[in-house]
């Protein structure tokens, strides 16, 4: 098993790389590592995240720093949905899909 990014988390990603460029370059380093290995956890133990199946039917999620990876477990893959601020409110990202 592998995974994959979609496209709205890689311009979460980016835009959470921006905003550590502009306060602490390391500090943003060190979370992109961190989101590597728990990626990478997350394909060993596709089920260790949070349920948020209330959300999205099968979204789960993993927190990072006070971010949430928001992932889905798919047959050959894990395909991260989302990576944003715990505080968002997540129920608007989810309204429309």
């Amino acid at each position: 098993m592998r995974y994959v990014i979609s496209l709205p988390a890689s311009r979460d990603l980016q835009a959470i790389a921006d905003y550590f460029a502009s306060v602490n370059v390391a500090a943003g380093e060190r979370f992109l590592d961190e989101f590597e290995r728990r990626c990478q956890q997350i394909v060993s133990f596709p089920n260790s995240g949070r349920s948020y199946g209330e959300l999205r039917a099968n979204l789960r999620g993993l927190p990072l720093d006070g971010y949430i990876i928001l992932y889905q477990v798919m047959t050959d893959r894990v395909e991260i949905v989302r990576v944003v601020h715990g505080k968002r409110d997540l129920r608007s990202l989810f309204t429309n899909s």
